[in-house]
């Protein structure tokens, strides 16, 4: 499958290097650029992209305001926002559009492409510049902070573990010789035990809890 990408940045140069980047990965295809907030919403209605790699800072609007008319006339499209702001209030109001990742301008090339991918999958990916919002926006549910993951399998706690450092399904499913879908079971089965909505909710509690610092006692599955 190939991904479908539009570029939204108000500066030709930027875009042009992000094309010609981006198309060197045989998985990814440009199909349109835009400069402007209201030419990207009419890209995405002529074009039909998978995924919509977007600035925040536009000419005519802000890419926020863009993103929330994206929301509602395309609500199953993947949107990265790509930016070289790391303001919190910008993080919260997109992790509120639910947008697929957020990426700053000044990390390595490899997180705007699992980014881009992922959201190409319906998956929303916690990126270095997105955690200090989400640990802020959301808290801890109802687990014990005593012994936080106690209803959690062995198998459940090491793919906890690597959703909190980031990693997508596709990731974690190759890293543990995993099928995606099996991966989607256990993180659903997680939320359900620790009483979170979504993916997002459960990173930040795991990151709460320090699961990079905790060593899980031996779990039978």
């Amino acid at each position: 499958m190939t991904i479908r990408v539009l570029l939204v940045d108000d500066h030709e140069v930027v875009r042009a290097g992000l094309r010609m980047w981006l198309e060197s990965e045989p998985d990814i295809s440009v199909v349109a650029e835009a400069g402007t907030a209201q030419e990207a919403l009419t890209k995405v209605k002529d074009v039909r992209p998978d995924v919509v790699v977007m600035d925040l800072r536009l000419p005519d609007q802000s890419g926020l305001t863009a993103i929330r008319a994206l929301r509602q006339r395309f609500p199953n499209l993947g949107i990265v926002i790509l930016s070289s702001y790391a303001n919190e209030r910008f993080l919260t109001e997109a992790l509120a559009l639910r947008v697929n990742a957020y990426v700053l301008k000044e990390t390595g090339s490899n997180e705007l492409l699992r980014s881009i991918r992922a959201a190409a999958q319906g998956e929303h990916l916690l990126t270095r510049a997105s955690i200090p919002a989400i640990l802020n926006q959301h808290q801890p549910s109802r687990a014990s902070s005593d012994y936080p993951f106690a209803s959690l399998s062995a198998r459940e706690l090491e793919i906890l573990a690597l959703l909190a450092q980031g990693y997508t399904n596709r990731e974690i499913g190759q890293k543990l010789y995993l099928s995606e879908g099996t991966v989607r079971n256990y993180i659903s089965s997680m939320m359900e035990k620790l009483g979170l909505r979504n993916r997002v909710e459960l990173a930040a509690y795991a990151l709460r809890h320090n699961i990079h610092d905790w060593t899980p006692p031996l779990i039978e599955e």
